[in-house]
């Protein structure tokens, strides 16, 4: 009987991970097989001109570098924040907490908008000071520059430290703190001896978070700064479609691979110690205005750092979406001139008369469209592999570590991949670009799973072993039992693939076609294109981008607050 169970596990188990399986077989493996192939390393290894190793060399080192920088000075913001926003507790703090998480979630082609509306030579900084002091020029040049990639990951990035170190950090037992002091150490001996150590695998998993983003940063080093700066990712993209030497590129593809998947590796095995010594039960805050009087300066300064740097580019770029359109200007248009929707009503205006032309507002369906498309995509993928997971099977040792590839992957080479694999065959000569909501799928399947499976997890074992006693069959379990308690981050999970696909952007680049552009292809090509009808262009659509991205959060924040409150 129990050999028979064994069996039943078994075969329960190759069917549910039949189709994902399959998928990733046909769409990352195969893709990648190809990028592996090309690069020529299983025939003659990395034999490269010298010049082409320079080409690899430059952009490599500089990749590192730049994430070094934009990791260290993430930390420096992210870390105060993460300490005031879990230790003290005043009005507007849960809005604050749940507003930082709309940089993380913005698409990178958005977050350029942001800097370029505040800091560009037409923002809103540059447009004051040229309105008060008189200048005919722009007094800032930030952009295409070293900082402003830098400014752009700290702005991303900076979230994900304060609500990972600030959720340590507020379930963390005070007692140890304050008999610390009971024994005689200062704030400071604490702090070196007692809290730095129990927040080190905190810090370190965010750390390492924030480094894999800043490595495999495509957006904003590309938009942010320009032709003098390319990580890594972006030399591939530009060895692909502007040198069309593909073998390099590959070879390029194949680094950041391995050296992106090593970077997952180290992070998952920190983050599996980054609950040490945490108390669940332990919640920090005391009032912020009853604290000392250095403590509030501090933390008022620390509010003040995180207001202006991460609410007053989304304000800037709303604000300069809707500035009046004055044609025949030379300098620009006063960024404090007035209110209007001349730049939204131009996205409707084909004013060059070009055959080829796709009105922008099509863009914003095709987005939804293809966002739709994902969700039916990933949703049912990650629904059967959190139930084959569920199997208790040796199998899942194997194939869980594979779901997770893409993740580690960037969407770059995933977009690489699919046009390798697949420029020659029917799926990618029909008309329809079927190609793209596959590889938004890839990226976002990870973490349909990632939501899905702690929740499939927590149903107890014995609410099936019950119904199937009293005569219910698996998909009555299914039906009636497991996935209603399933409903809530379902939901959640499908809202994060659908903003995943609406802001996806390097994997686009490779697989869009001129007839579907999406959203972020639109940006780019307003932003890349000089004239204020153009600029001002890419303000709106990147408002409506960015709209839709938070109307997404707080359809999950509803959700949630609708379960809890069911609960």
């Amino acid at each position: 009987m129990k050999s028979d169970r064994g069996w039943i596990s078994i075969w329960q188990s190759i069917a549910l991970w039949f189709v994902p399986v399959l998928f990733l077989g046909i769409f990352f493996f195969i893709p990648l097989g190809k990028i592996i192939n090309l690069s020529g390393i299983f025939q003659h290894g990395l034999q490269l001109t010298q010049g082409e190793w320079g080409a690899v060399v430059r952009p490599l080192t500089f990749t590192i570098f730049q994430a070094v920088v934009s990791t260290v000075l993430t930390l420096c913001i992210g870390i105060p924040g993460a300490y005031v926003l879990s230790h003290f507790r005043f009005t507007g703090r849960e809005l604050i907490k749940a507003a930082l998480i709309v940089p993380f979630i913005l698409p990178t082609v958005v977050v350029a908008s942001c800097f370029n509306s505040l800091l560009g030579p037409h923002g809103m900084i540059n447009e004051l000071l040229m309105t008060i002091f008189h200048l005919q020029s722009p007094p800032i040049a930030l952009l295409n520059s070293f900082w402003a990639i830098i400014l752009g990951h700290i702005f991303y990035n900076t979230s994900l430290v304060i609500l990972v170190v600030g959720e340590a950090w507020s379930k963390m037992n005070p007692n140890y703190e304050t008999s610390a002091r009971v024994l005689g150490a200062n704030r400071f001996q604490t702090a070196l001896h007692i809290t730095f150590p129990l927040l080190t695998p905190s810090v370190l998993a965010s750390s390492l978070l924030v480094f894999i983003f800043d490595f495999t940063s495509f957006g904003v080093v590309l938009l942010l700064g320009g032709p003098a700066f390319a990580t890594l990712e972006v030399e591939i993209f530009i060895q692909a479609t502007q040198m069309l030497n593909l073998r390099l590129a590959t070879v390029m593809s194949l680094i950041q691979i391995v050296m992106t998947l090593g970077l997952a590796a180290v992070y998952a095995g920190v983050s599996h110690g980054q609950s040490f010594e945490l108390t669940p039960h332990f919640k920090r805050g005391e009032a912020l205005k009853s604290s000392p009087f250095p403590q509030k300066i501090f933390s008022l300064g620390v509010l003040t750092v995180l207001f202006m740097f991460f609410f007053t580019p989304l304000i800037a770029l709303v604000t300069r979406s809707m500035t009046s359109y004055q044609s025949g200007s030379s300098i620009g248009i006063p960024f404090f001139g007035g209110a209007s929707w001349s730049y939204y009503s131009e996205l409707f205006i084909n004013r060059h008369g070009s055959l080829f032309y796709v009105p922008p507002y099509e863009a914003v369906f095709n987005s939804l469209l293809f966002a739709t498309i994902t969700v039916f995509i990933t949703l049912p993928l990650g629904v059967l592999i959190v139930l084959a997971l569920r199997q208790p099977h040796r199998i899942n040792r194997i194939l869980d570590p594979l779901i997770m590839l893409p993740l580690g992957s960037s969407a770059v080479t995933l977009g690489l991949g699919l046009l390798l694999a697949f420029n020659t065959t029917a799926l990618y000569k029909i008309p329809f670009p079927v190609l793209l909501p596959i590889a938004h799928g890839l990226v976002a399947l990870p973490l349909v799973v990632r939501i899905i499976q702690p929740a499939i997890d927590a149903i107890p074992v014995n609410l099936a072993f019950s119904a199937r006693i009293l005569g219910a069959d698996r998909w009555h379990v299914l039906r009636d039992i497991e996935f209603p308690l399933l409903k809530q981050p379902v939901i959640v999970s499908s809202i994060f693939a659908f903003s995943v696909s609406l802001g996806e952007f390097g994997a686009t680049t490779f697989l869009n076609r001129p007839d579907y552009p999406t959203i972020p292809i639109v940006i780019y090509r307003f932003l890349t294109h000089p004239g204020q009808v153009n600029y001002g262009q890419a303000m709106a659509m990147s408002t409506i981008l960015m709209v839709l991205c938070i109307l997404s959060i707080l359809c999950i924040q509803l959700t949630d607050q609708t379960n809890r409150e069911r609960k």
